[in-house]
């Protein structure tokens, strides 16, 4: 097996929108002596991504319907706040004492629908997910592909919280170019044993990965390069085959 290296992208500027975010990508692991190459994961903060698309919201420009106030009283936050994540929001799965989680308009559940105010700059900004994560992953993918003419795979990512355990993980919102589950079905265990279940989140594995090295509290490495690993390549993948379906989701 081919060992695994992951590779802070370092030197990024701060992310504005309308920025290339292939290009600048493309540029900082060239000057960092790491170019990037045929079969390359990139992994990319949802923050820089959707910074990039200019998805960033004032909180003193939106104004908290009725709704949005009593959450906001229910769960301690910020009635604006509550309004933005609410926007953002197909169902709310659970509400309790500064948590409100929900299923977001893209189909994923997590924490305030993704909307995030680490490194945002400006105290009452907000950033959430990309409208269309999948989308995001395959425009960062293209644009590499067009200055390069290099292959690679992209996943965009974000931190989560998980039922039963503490402490919060990297998990893949958005993929293009990378199969996101390895199926093993049907494959033959050390034993022999016929595996029957067994099906492996490869876009989170390495979105948890990256996170190594890029980090929580420093958004100047908000991308990260994961070279040797073999991969599936399939075009038109997105993260919902991530997502249980909601008759089987025994948290919810």
């Amino acid at each position: 097996m081919n060992p695994i290296q992951i590779i802070a992208v370092e030197g990024l500027p701060l992310i504005k929108p309308g920025d290339n975010l292939g290009e600048l990508i493309v540029n900082a692991a060239k000057k960092q002596k790491t170019p990037l190459q045929n079969k390359d994961i990139i992994v990319v903060t949802h923050v820089v991504a959707s910074k990039a698309e200019g998805n960033i919201i004032n909180l003193d420009e939106v104004t908290p319907s009725k709704k949005a106030k009593e959450i906001a009283q229910q769960t301690n936050k910020d009635p604006a706040l509550v309004e933005v994540i609410l926007r953002e929001t197909k169902e709310i799965v659970r509400l309790g004492q500064n948590s409100i989680i929900t299923e977001t308009n893209s189909g994923i559940i997590c924490a305030n629908a993704g909307v995030d105010r680490s490194n945002v700059s400006g105290d009452r900004n907000v950033v959430p997910l990309p409208k269309n994560p999948n989308a995001s992953a395959q425009n960062i993918r293209q644009e590499i592909k067009e200055l390069t003419s290099v292959n690679v795979a992209v996943i965009v990512s974000d931190t989560h919280g998980r039922p039963l355990r503490l402490g919060e993980i990297n998990v893949a919102v958005g993929v293009a170019g990378i199969k996101p589950i390895r199926d093993r079905r049907g494959e033959k265990d050390l034993f022999g044993y016929t595996l029957r279940i067994k099906q492996t989140a490869i876009a989170d594995e390495l979105s948890s990965a990256a996170e190594l090295v890029i980090g929580q509290a420093n958004e100047g490495i908000p991308v990260a390069i994961i070279r040797g690993y073999t991969y599936q390549t399939i075009e038109g993948e997105s993260t919902t085959e991530l997502i249980r379906a909601k008759e089987k989701d025994l948290f919810r």
